[in-house]
């Protein structure tokens, strides 16, 4: 079966079909067929007391949007259903059919902790085996498919829609059935899970902040995702102070007002602490000193692909970066949501692609040419001018040389090629990995959707994994890993591990080999 992202011509030749008014009557492709119903053995609900059936949802419109849980488009859609639901609460229920990519999606627990990593409030239902997926002869992610209350197919598109005009789309469509007497208005029962975590919850990059005089000991900063905030802690894992203000939203301003929105990456220097703050399409900055919080680029909305020509940074829309990298005055970041590697001169504000032309895909080359997916973690080798990425979709760990322009892939072969393989790096396997960091000469890996933690070592091309069961756990409660976000080197041959689904950070001594819960 063929399948695949869809591309942002997709969304701009759908669009404006997707809910006119004037095909009410449905256009020849989707007028005359019934929706298939829900009705199969093996599919996980979330969010209801129950399974829902078409008979459940008579009387108001049903938009089913296929996602899985890694696909960033998919994510980036979540705020344009979350206004539906709010504005059409009681005439439109919106339903997430989760259709697998990879082996790890295919868990029910993983999709649980990404209904709660993104606050999703929709009824959901995990289709493992992608049955639903093929009734309604979808072959990209995300697709979106529009019911009537009597149970038809009247507009599917794959992409992401324009938020504004499928807003209108609804209001015009709904406005058209209830002239007609089709609406039977009436709110569905949702069973929305408490939400998890302690002192952190979800998060994702950790790294060291280097030493300003008369600082003596070493500090480090980690992206506490699911609060909307960083933290900062001493060496020994003890929380100093927190920047932002709990909630999500994009305000700038003193460490307890400033808001952001699921921040993932962070990177400092002797005067700032840098963040790519994800949820907010944007890249933030706090002060050292006096700890304000200001935008450095990004307007608040999700863009398009950058081009390599510099824009304003503060004027120019970001999508979803990841990660972030300090290099001579530039902050590099992975713009996940549109597959590229961007760059803003810190001095002049300015913001332009490094590589990855937009597509998604994983093609080596000049970066204007190459193709990248979903970059989600950086580590640059300063030294010799080597940005090391990890690309998530494309289950693959690359280089932007910085001097040349040009990426290649160490390890990785395409797409849908992952799993989890040792050996040469030309045949070994990673799956949806998020982070790395330089270890010992070599790359050490987050390898997030394996659970555990991959060597790459290039001087004898080779990939290993990390082997838990020989660490020592000294935690009253031992845990393995569950999707870890981020891993960074903490000296003296320890790792420090964002355990992203355990809500924690993981020290490992690889001197003792011994593992403890470091922060939770």
């Amino acid at each position: 079966m063929q399948t695949g992202y869809a591309t942002p011509d997709m969304v701009q030749c759908c669009g404006n079909r997707f809910l006119s008014a004037s095909e009410s009557d449905a256009p020849p492709m989707f007028g005359p067929t019934r929706a298939p119903g829900f009705d199969h053995p093996g599919l996980t609900w979330f969010n209801v007391p129950a399974p829902l059936t078409l008979a459940d949802l008579r009387g108001r419109v049903t938009l089913l949007d296929f996602w899985t849980s890694g696909c960033i488009n998919c994510l980036q859609i979540l705020p344009t259903l979350r206004r539906i639901e709010d504005v059409f609460s009681d005439r439109v229920t919106v339903i997430g059919v989760h259709s697998p990519k990879f082996t790890a999606e295919k868990d029910p627990g993983l999709v649980a902790d990404t209904i709660a990593r993104y606050g999703i409030r929709h009824p959901v239902v995990h289709d493992p085996r992608r049955i639903l997926w093929d009734q309604y002869a979808v072959r990209a992610w995300p697709t979106l498919v529009v019911i009537t209350p009597e149970g038809r197919i009247i507009g599917q598109m794959s992409g992401e829609p324009d938020p504004d005009r499928m807003m209108q789309g609804f209001h015009d469509l709904l406005a058209t059935l209830s002239g007609r007497g089709q609406l039977a208005p009436a709110s569905l029962p949702l069973t929305v899970p408490d939400p998890q975590g302690g002192r952190l919850r979800f998060p994702g990059k950790i790294r060291p902040l280097p030493l300003v005089a008369p600082e003596t000991n070493r500090h480090w900063a980690i992206a506490d995702t699911g609060h909307h905030q960083i933290v900062l802690t001493d060496e020994d894992g003890q929380e100093l102070t927190r920047f932002g203000h709990g909630s999500a939203g994009l305000i700038d301003g003193p460490a307890h007002r400033a808001r952001f929105n699921a921040p993932q990456g962070v990177a400092a220097d002797a005067a700032a602490l840098y963040v790519a703050d994800t949820g907010n399409h944007a890249l933030r900055r706090i002060d050292r000193v006096t700890g304000i919080v200001t935008t450095v680029a990004g307007t608040g909305k999700r863009g398009g692909p950058l081009l390599f020509d510099p824009k304003d940074g503060e004027r120019t829309a970001l999508a979803s970066p990841w990660d972030v990298e300090i290099h001579r005055g530039f902050l590099i970041a992975a713009n996940a949501g549109t597959h590229q590697l961007v760059g803003l001169d810190l001095a002049r504000g300015k913001v332009r692609a490094l590589a990855g032309t937009g597509g998604e895909n994983l093609v080596d080359g000049p970066g204007e040419e190459a193709l990248l997916a979903q970059p989600s973690g950086l580590y640059l080798d300063a030294t010799a001018g080597h940005l090391f990425f990890a690309d998530a979709e494309s289950s693959a760990i690359r280089c932007l040389d910085l001097k040349t322009d040009t990426v290649t892939t160490l390890c990785g072969q395409d797409l849908f090629v992952f799993g989890l393989r040792d050996g040469p790096l030309d045949q070994a396997l990673l799956q949806h990995p998020l982070g790395l960091c330089a270890y010992d000469g070599a790359l050490m890996i987050a390898d997030t959707y394996n659970g555990t933690l991959r060597l790459l070592d290039q001087a004898h091309g080779t990939l290993s994994a990390l082997e838990d069961s020989t660490l020592v756990c000294l935690d009253p409660l031992c845990r393995p890993f569950r999707d870890p976000a981020g891993v960074w080197d903490a000296g003296d041959n320890r790792l420090l591990v964002s355990d992203s689904g355990n809500h924690r950070i993981v020290e490992i001594d690889l001197s003792r080999m011994t593992s403890r819960t470091w922060m939770e």
